[in-house]
């Protein structure tokens, strides 16, 4: 088998679902690996060290609190490591995996449609001394791997909290986005599934035009709000009600739980 994943919770579905290839999985006992495996193709482990003799590249996405545990269950059956674990340094996974090839990538869950971000350790972070894997060729075949389902982007390992704290919340922030806009619309009497629609539509074109445009925000909302308009009077009542300020504080609550697993790496 090409590919492992250990845990299969939020972020091992998404991948799953993204790759869309038959892969190996272990789950702790949820069942989750099975349902991943009808789903998508492939078979469920007997263990994590079965998984890795198997594979020949093992995606880490259990909880990160289980690093060692896993390690241990690991040993030295795996040379190429891809982890997924919030807030888990190379470092630390280095000192697990002290005979592996090892590289951190931190996605968010818009891979299962291949439109997310993943954010991958950069500036000489992967190891490439030839501990594990011949000619140290881990991170190139990392990233040839998310490339398949989003937007690959470099960042410093120190940074990779704060990166993970824009890029991987964003799914969860503009549902919430979405969800209000269409409590909004249906408060006006506009029927539930057309308010679902439009909404769902205003953001696809709406992120696609800010890709587009190089993240024009002033540009985009300049050619929308014409003086004197609705949408003008709708920017300020966002203004008003703070949004920004709002965005401000969520950014300092997600930064000061650094390191604390979320959702998305649950791989129970």
């Amino acid at each position: 088998m090409e590919v492992g994943l250990i845990g299969a919770g939020n972020m091992a579905r998404a991948l799953a679902r993204g790759w869309a290839e038959p892969l190996l999985f272990t789950d702790g006992g949820s069942g989750r690996a099975r349902a991943l495996a009808a789903e998508v193709g492939g078979e469920v482990a007997s263990s994590n060290a079965e998984l890795a003799e198997r594979c020949r590249l093992v995606v880490l996405c259990h909880k990160p609190a289980q690093t060692e545990q896993v390690a241990g269950e690991i040993g030295d059956r795996t040379l190429m490591l891809i982890s997924v674990l919030a807030g888990v340094t190379l470092e630390r996974l280095r000192a697990a995996y002290p005979a592996a090839e090892v590289v951190r990538v931190m996605p968010n869950t818009a891979v299962e449609v291949r439109q997310g971000v993943i954010c991958l350790a950069s500036e000489g972070d992967a190891r490439t001394d030839g501990g594990g894997a011949e000619g140290g060729d881990l991170a190139a075949l990392a990233r040839s791997r998310f490339e398949r389902v989003g937007k690959v982007v470099d960042v410093p390992e120190r940074l990779m909290e704060l990166a993970t704290a824009i890029s991987g919340v964003a799914p969860a922030y503009l549902a919430l986005v979405a969800e209000a806009q269409v409590e909004a619309a249906v408060g006006h009497r506009v029927p539930l599934e057309l308010a679902r629609q439009l909404v769902a539509g205003g953001l696809a074109g709406s992120a696609a035009l800010l890709a587009a445009r190089g993240m024009d925000t002033l540009g985009v909302r300049t050619e929308v709000a014409s003086p004197g308009g609705v949408t003008v009077r709708g920017l300020a009542a966002l203004e008003s009600a703070g949004v920004r300020r709002a965005f401000d504080e969520a950014m300092d609550a997600v930064v000061g739980k650094q390191g604390v697993s979320s959702d998305g790496e649950d791989g129970s």
